[in-house]
């Protein structure tokens, strides 16, 4: 088939490569236009842009789908639009203008955790298990047809980027085989089924520690928004990253929410159950260090605030 494709971050550039090594034809790949990025703020192509160009494949930046990428999309006469995580959503007519419409590979279990930051709500939440699934795009939000899906478990250590790497490689494959699928007259979806949940995209405060939680709600959530808000709290007033964090080795003593202590040379945070060990901390102004080497360095016990 003559598809075009659209995506923008990194966990889209396995699907593209998959395609792009595939029997089919990919038209064009469209992505969000360059962005500025670094502190000097340097113009910089999207992962999927970059990917596109290496591959040799006519590239569309358009941050939005509208009726100028509309018509050129309708051009070059799709069979199918395949869709990754490009960061806008297909209206009409663009959403009829392929022959076969739209598919979206969208990581989670859907209905559960439909919108744009699945994985990280899915290790906000505790969710043992996620997934990716293949639907027909339609109107409204993630709420098509479902192609295929595959389920993952969640390890207990992974970060919201850990796992978003994992659904993208074997997301890839289940992409694959529903276009082969969808080629060969072969493909069947079936309507979602249960109570849909709603992921929508993370803000600063979503990164913001609740030390009054329990240990495993404030895990979660320091992986959930790893590495993007990103988890921080507040050391005497001024604002300290929390890069990387585990469970609390068994004998840790027992601590107030907020309240820090160095055992058997860990750094260990209270919660409203038992405490958990900061491992990378970055704090205001400095480079990212081992929360051991951070300690070392204060002059006084500090308390970890909201």
């Amino acid at each position: 088939m003559r598809l075009v494709f659209a995506g923008t971050p990194t966990p889209a550039v396995p699907s593209l490569r998959r395609l792009a090594a595939s029997t089919h034809d990919i038209a064009a790949v469209i992505t969000r236009r360059d962005a500025p990025l670094g502190r000097k703020r340097v113009l910089t192509p999207s992962p999927v842009a970059a990917a596109a160009d290496e591959l040799g494949l006519p590239v569309i930046k358009a941050d939005r789908l509208d009726d100028d990428a509309t018509a050129r999309i309708a051009a070059l006469r799709p069979d199918l639009g395949v869709i990754v995580a490009y960061g806008g959503l297909v209206r009409e007519p663009l959403l009829s203008t392929p022959a076969h419409g739209w598919i979206n590979l969208h990581f989670s279990l859907l209905p559960r955790w439909r919108g744009a930051a699945p994985v990280q709500h899915a290790l906000i939440a505790g969710d043992a298990a996620t997934g990716a699934s293949v639907f027909q795009l339609v109107a409204e939000l993630d709420a098509g047809d479902v192609f295929a899906e595959l389920e993952h478990p969640v390890p207990a250590d992974a970060t919201a980027g850990d796992l978003l790497s994992a659904l993208a490689d074997a997301g890839a494959d289940l992409l694959a085989d529903v276009v082969d699928a969808i080629a060969a007259g072969s493909a069947v979806a079936r309507p979602q089924v249960g109570e849909p949940s709603y992921a929508a995209k993370l803000g600063d405060d979503d990164g913001r520690i609740r030390w009054d939680e329990p240990a495993a709600a404030v895990l979660g959530r320091i992986r959930g928004v790893t590495p993007e808000p990103g988890a921080h709290t507040t050391i005497d007033g001024a604002r300290m990253k929390v890069l990387a964090v585990s469970a609390a080795p068994s004998g840790a003593p027992a601590l107030r929410p907020g309240e820090l202590a160095l055992h058997d040379k860990r750094v260990l945070a209270g919660t409203a159950s038992t405490p958990i060990a900061l491992d990378m901390v970055q704090p205001a102004g400095k480079a990212a260090m081992r929360a051991a080497d951070w300690w070392r360095g204060l002059r006084d016990t500090p308390v970890a605030g909201s």
